[in-house]
């Protein structure tokens, strides 16, 4: 797979949730803190989103945000100061993704607190075709709806988080969107990704970048934030979490899947990275319960 798509399937925990709210006059949702990332729809209408640590947002038709680490807030309609109209009304679409944050990617440490993707004609519209498709399904549901609801909230995530990194991308600041987007880096990063369990070197992955082995871990280590075989090893571990939760492959398996020769050298990776021995790790992760809604 790609970085992304990889990124965002090691992250994920279960299934997508999210409900319908319709509102009209002066009205008010706080949501809770959340051990995943939520998400809000502006179908019809506007509304405000109020965090601790920022003035008002101002959302109209078509706006979308993420809040990619759960953080607290309160949405707002019309109605709270002497200059609204309280009497319009405003339908969102409101829910969450489940993360895994016992090893949260460092994609996702350098995301803010709240993404604010504005509806504007021309950007992203990879991203609008979604929001349009999800707003028809919602208005005229028909056979087939429920899953087709589930695929593009899952098609919303990755829309949301590509929208950001382009947007990133082009500000020229370092970090993850500019690794993605480096040539050089972004070649390396893709090539660990398609095939971990390879025997890396940092000579190898420079030329797969055509740089020499210095200049490269200087410039992957200023963008990614750590050295290529850090990160490496990182990945692997990751992966080896992944497939620990979601089956029952064999240790050895596993191992090899990831780049180890022996399922004992794998053990004491696994154990110095996570704190625990990967057989213990799968009885304590392999399942949990998926929500099916998002209550404020």
């Amino acid at each position: 797979m790609d970085v992304l798509s990889d990124v965002v399937s090691s992250l994920r925990s279960g299934r997508p949730f999210a409900n319908r709210e319709d509102r009209a006059g002066a009205w008010r949702i706080p949501f809770a803190p959340f051990a995943g990332a939520g998400f809000h729809i502006v179908l019809s209408g506007s509304c405000r989103l109020l965090t601790d640590d920022a003035p008002p947002r101002v959302l109209d038709v078509g706006d979308v945000v993420l809040t990619p680490h759960g953080t607290q807030h309160t949405l707002e309609g019309p109605g709270h100061t002497a200059v609204d109209d309280a009497n319009g009304s405003t339908s969102l679409l409101c829910g969450a993704y489940r993360l895994d944050r016992t090893r949260s990617h460092p994609l996702l440490t350098t995301l803010p607190e709240v993404i604010h993707l504005r509806a504007q004609f021309g950007r992203h519209p990879a991203l609008r075709s979604a929001v349009s498709l999800l707003g028809d399904e919602l208005r005229n549901p028909q056979q087939g709806s429920v899953s087709a609801l589930s695929t593009l909230l899952d098609l919303l995530l990755v829309y949301m988080l590509r929208a950001w990194l382009d947007d990133e991308s082009g500000s020229g600041a370092p970090g993850w969107s500019a690794a993605l987007a480096d040539p050089v880096v972004g070649a390396a990063l893709s090539a660990m990704h398609r095939d971990p369990a390879r025997a890396w070197t940092v000579e190898e992955l420079g030329k797969e970048a055509a740089m020499s082995r210095a200049a490269f871990a200087r410039r992957f280590t200023g963008l990614v934030g750590q050295p290529p075989l850090a990160y490496l090893t990182w990945w692997r571990l990751s992966v080896a979490a992944r497939l620990l939760k979601s089956g029952d492959t064999s240790l050895d398996s596993v191992a090899r899947s990831v780049g180890y020769g022996s399922r004992y050298a794998f053990a004491n990776a696994f154990k110095r990275a996570h704190g625990i021995a990967p057989g213990r790790y799968r009885l304590r992760h392999g399942g949990d319960r998926e929500p099916t809604r998002w209550d404020p």
